[in-house]
């Protein structure tokens, strides 16, 4: 048996590191995920944020999340590890330390 969304969803090595994307595309399954589950946007919604998206691909991209979850979620959770990892150790990026630098020099009101 041919599963339909298939058709729609990609993994492409040069895209995310081949993570599922609709096909054609740099939009993420978990992207859609998101979307729809954290920020409950409907499908309709979604569609309209993504110009040149169908309906057909975002409810393919929902039918693969739920088919995939828990390969998904690992996925999104490694990725939110990795991050953490990367904040943890390489401290504030240059915008920040500029930031701060520019702060310091401004805690009087100048006349």
């Amino acid at each position: 048996m041919k599963l339909t969304h298939t058709q729609h969803i990609a993994f492409d090595p040069s895209v995310y590191g081949g993570r599922p994307c609709i096909a054609g595309t740099r939009v993420r399954v978990w992207d859609i995920y998101v979307a729809s589950e954290v920020r409950g946007e409907s499908p309709d919604q979604i569609a309209a944020q993504y110009p040149g998206l169908t309906l057909a691909q975002v409810h393919a991209a929902l039918a693969h999340y739920w088919d995939n979850h828990d390969a998904i979620d690992r996925e999104m959770r490694e990725a939110d590890e990795f991050a953490e990892t990367l904040r943890n150790t390489t401290g504030p990026g240059s915008l920040a330390r500029k930031l701060a630098s520019m702060d310091e020099g401004s805690d009087s009101i100048s006349s």
